[in-house]
């Protein structure tokens, strides 16, 4: 180490070279390679599993599918949690993993387990499985004004194809809106008139509506695929569906039997803006993306459109988290911008004006050497780490003030400024980098916490131990070869000397 310290000393071309390498590879991360966001994403670990079975009860949903699930579920290795919920046609169970099992492998442990459930009733849908995943918002469009559900809902699927379609937007999702549905009503007298029951019905629209298929025929002229396409999706597609076909060419169809309404589903969604009828597009960040870009892209989106809608129709954003994030962000920037002012006029107030700035010149250094580190580690720049940054703030020059001050006072003692750069720092050497080693170890179990705490915990020694890493390169590297340059540095003044002189 100290013959490191001595070949960078005298060679200050190579110390320039180390520093401005730091800090350009840290300027290039933080405005190219960092991404911004709120908080630190948190990989999910629940697996739900989600069975349809429509026209049912609580009740029934909670006898037929959920307590059947969770007999087949519990007992899978990793599992500290099942929640289970029963509701109007539906029932899900959730099942959270612990962190140090491998989630792929449990979730093909619930698939294979639900595979087997076969007292499932023959009505309910096939079971959905999903690894549940967070998804960050970043800000709601909202389209508004004085038009029919239909129309309003087509209006916003064309919104939110346009905005889907934007450079940096990947995923958006309608919200404030009633899914389709085709209701298909049948009276008791009417199934009374034609002698027919209500299983007759459903069987003819089971077996009408359906894309099927149904293998291949081989051929000299190769491979013919049979397949029915008869999937109804549209009001007159249904009643056209016959239900009774006699020999003598009686037809039957749904539409002599019943009432088909091509609608919207029968739960109630009242959705407002500023008064008028209302639905909303929600856009959320995924993978790198910026969350303030991302914020700035939709803006300017909405601005472009609002001049290309129909009079009276309203397009605006709410909940724009994109601009709480900023603020916030820069709220935090300036604090970290006045705790190193106070760093600096601290520093100059106990020691040498000159010593003072080559020490403080150490942050910038260790800050853009932790930027270029952070997007290599996969770590954002969100409160969590900005706070780190500001936590580090003023252990960060300990290193280089001891380096620094023990570089004077071989100057005051007569050795020449190359001298006593060397020497002032390889006597601390030791001491110095152990002392920096010991904060390290310090903040390192916080790195290896797990769970969402520990998700959250973990930024602050990510990024302060690389910060405390690169002081203490600045510290022994860089900086005695700055120091060797001011010969006048024992002639110096200090501040402190100076009010024992008055006194």
């Amino acid at each position: 180490m100290h013959r490191l310290i001595e070949w960078f000393t005298r060679n200050s071309v190579a110390a320039n070279i180390l520093m401005v390498a730091i800090v350009g590879t840290g300027i290039y991360s933080a405005t190219n390679k960092i991404i911004l966001q709120e908080f630190p994403d948190y990989p999910s670990r629940t697996i739900s599993v989600q069975v349809q079975y429509r026209g049912s009860t609580p009740t029934e949903i909670e006898e037929a599918i959920v307590l059947r699930l969770e007999e087949a579920l519990y007992d899978i290795e990793g599992v500290t949690e099942i929640e289970a919920r029963a509701s109007s046609s539906s029932g899900t169970v959730s099942v959270t993993i612990d962190d140090n099992y491998d989630i792929n492998r449990a979730l093909d442990e619930v698939k294979n387990r639900v595979d087997t459930i076969r007292t499932f009733p023959i009505e309910a849908e096939r079971p959905q499985i999903n690894l549940a995943g967070i998804q960050e918002r970043v800000i709601t469009v909202v389209v508004a004004g004085d038009l029919s559900e239909g129309d309003m809902k087509s209006l916003g699927e064309d919104i939110r194809d346009e905005i889907s379609n934007l450079e940096n937007v990947t995923l958006t999702s309608l919200k404030a809106v009633r899914p389709y549905e085709i209701a298909i009503e049948v009276s008791e007298d009417t199934l009374q008139e034609y002698g027919l029951s209500f299983d007759q019905v459903v069987r003819a629209v089971r077996s009408h509506s359906i894309d099927l298929s149904a293998g291949s025929i081989k051929s000299e002229g190769g491979n013919i695929l049979l397949r029915t396409s008869q999937q109804a999706y549209t009001q007159t597609e249904f009643e056209e569906i016959p239900v009774v076909t006699r020999e003598d060419g009686t037809r039957i169809t749904l539409a002599d039997l019943a009432m088909v309404q091509d609608g919207f589903d029968e739960m109630p969604i009242i959705s407002k803006y500023n008064g008028n009828r209302a639905i909303a597009i929600d856009v959320f960040r995924t993978g790198d993306q910026s969350a303030i870009d991302l914020g700035d892209e939709i803006k300017a989106y909405i601005d472009e459109k609002k001049g290309l809608l129909p009079t009276g129709i309203e397009l605006s954003y709410w909940q724009d988290d994109s601009a709480r994030i900023k603020a916030r962000l820069d709220t935090l920037k300036g604090s970290a911008i006045m705790g190193f002012c106070l760093v600096i006029g601290i520093l100059s107030l106990f020691l040498r004006p000159v010593l003072a700035f080559w020490v403080a010149l150490g942050i910038p250094i260790a800050f853009a050497g932790a930027f270029f580190l952070l997007p290599i580690m996969g770590v954002s720049l969100n409160l969590i780490t900005l706070f780190g940054f500001i936590l580090v703030l003023g252990i960060v020059v300990d290193d280089a003030i001891v380096t620094g001050e023990n570089v004077y006072q071989h100057m005051q003692r007569g050795s020449g400024s190359m001298l006593a750069s060397i020497k002032g720092t390889q006597e601390v050497a030791i001491p110095v980098i152990f002392g920096v080693l010991t904060t390290m170890v310090a903040f390192y179990p916080l790195a290896v916490m797990t769970g969402l705490r520990g998700n959250f915990f973990k930024q602050i020694p990510i990024v302060v131990i690389p910060v405390l890493f690169f002081s203490l390169v600045e510290s022994k590297l860089i900086l005695p070869a700055h120091l060797k340059h001011c010969t006048n540095l024992a002639n110096e003044v200090s501040p402190t000397n100076w009010l024992v002189r008055i006194q």
